[in-house]
Parts: C-alpha cells; structure tokens; sequence
C-alpha cells in the first residue's frame, strides 16, 4: 500500500527535479555550443584562446581578485567582531543587526553607489573619487556592502555551531585579552564559517557590474558588458568562464562545509 502510494509521488518529484535541470542545463548546453562555432565548419576552443590572451581580459579579471580579496579580508575583519560581541554580550541587537546586514538584498546596487557618489563626491567633505587609489577604496567599501549579507549569515551560522561563552570564559580564565581571543580562539573555530562567506564573497563581486561601472573602474564585470556588446563568440565563452567561477565556489563551500559537519562529529 505505501510502495503504491509513493510512486507516484515519487515520479512527480522526478519529473520536477527533470524539468528544473532541463530549464538550467539547456540554455547553458546551448552558450557553451555556440562558443565553441567561432571558426567556421568545425568546434573548437578559439573563443576562449582569445578571450585567454586579451590583455583587457587579464588585465580587468586580475583586478577583480585582488577586489575581492581585499574585500573579503574587509569584510572578515568587520563581521567576525561584530557578530562574536553581539552572541556574547548584546544578544537582544540581534534582529536589529540582522536587518540591517539585509538591507543589501533590498535596496538596490544601483541606490547604493549613487549614495556613495554623492557623500563622498570630488565637491563633498570626504572626496574619494579624485584619483584611482582612493576610488578603489570606496569600491572595496561599496563590495563589502555588497556581500554583507552572505557573510554576515555564514558567520552567524558558525558562531551558532561553537560554544562562544564557554570559549571565552576559558580563555579569559587563562589571561587572554579580547584580541587573543579573537585571533587565537574564535577564528580557528569559524575556519569553514568564514571560507564559505569568502566563497560567497568572491562570487559576488567577480561579476559585479553596477558599482565597478559607475565608478569607472576597470573590473571584469564591465569587461564583460564590452565585450557582450561589440563580439558574437567571446561572450558566450565569458558566460561559460563566469558559471564556471561560480560553480567551483559554491562547490568549495559544500566540501569545507562537509568537512565541518565531519569534525563536529567526531
């Protein structure tokens, strides 16, 4: 009676997971054919040999990583002490800090750098947009706002997982001051925690157009709105490159995160 009456419930989740795969896989299937059609009558890898050996290519992508890499260190530096001191000591700010690392998803990158633009402006009090150094300060800033939610929810997630109270009761108890705390206790325990939001981060602000766009920087993600509009083939191979980025990110985060689960098991 139950194995007849699960078939067909089992079937429908089939034809689901079938129909779902088939919406994502097949205009992907289709990119990665047409960039392959870039020399006539015959496949090839032409479209991404030219993409390779484009010095804007590698001159923007090698932008993009070290943005992302400065701003994931950033963005470590100012979640893990923040959410640490609200699990431990003001707990009742949760909801408000919560929603306030929520508002990226909500309001749009668009309003965001424009508020950057007009409060730090070359006619504002800050100005930070009156040469490139300082420009790339505000685009780690505005990245780092950018990514606030994903980090903020990894590392959350991971001070949940640890006993933070105890942690720091024991290391206060053997004379720890609150950095040694931090940096010898609290981060080797967020290891995977804090992998996953820089995954996270990483795979956010590779792509990333709007802000690297409006302030003028030369970051892959306006590359590729250059290349898509002037080439036929390159674009498709970019795409394929760019869910490749992701895929390995998102891939990276459930082996860590499997590991994780792992340790705390044993």
């Amino acid at each position: 009676m139950s194995s007849t009456s699960s078939s067909p419930s089992r079937l429908g989740a089939w034809i689901a997971i079938g129909v779902g795969a088939s919406y994502f896989l097949i205009p992907l299937i289709a990119t990665f054919e047409f960039s392959m059609r870039m020399l006539r009558g015959e496949y090839s890898f032409e479209a991404y040999r030219v993409v390779f050996t484009d010095p804007l290519f590698q001159a923007t992508f090698g932008y993009s990583i070290m943005m992302a890499v400065i701003t994931i260190v950033v963005g470590v530096l100012l979640v893990v002490p923040t959410a640490y001191w609200v699990q431990l000591r003001l707990p009742k700010l949760r909801p408000l800090v919560e929603f306030i690392t929520l508002l990226p998803l909500v309001i749009p990158a668009i309003v965001i750098v424009f508020g950057y633009l007009r409060i730090f402006g070359s006619n504002s009090w800050i100005p930070l947009t009156g040469n490139e150094r300082a420009t790339d300060f505000l685009l780690v800033c505005s990245y780092v706002t950018l990514s606030l939610p994903y980090m903020y929810r990894s590392i959350d997630t991971g001070l949940r997982t640890i006993d933070v109270r105890t942690l720091t009761e024991a290391a206060e108890v053997l004379g720890a001051g609150t950095f040694t705390i931090l940096f010898k206790v609290i981060f080797p325990n967020l290891r995977s925690a804090i992998l996953s939001g820089a995954f996270l981060t990483f795979a956010v602000v590779i792509g990333e157009f709007t802000m690297a766009s409006l302030l003028s920087r030369p970051a892959f993600g306006p590359y590729l709105q250059l290349v898509g509009a002037n080439k036929a083939y390159e674009p498709s191979a970019l795409a394929i490159m760019a869910f490749m980025i992701t895929w390995a990110s998102m891939g990276l985060i459930q082996v860590f995160g499997r590991n994780a689960k792992n340790a705390v098991k044993q």
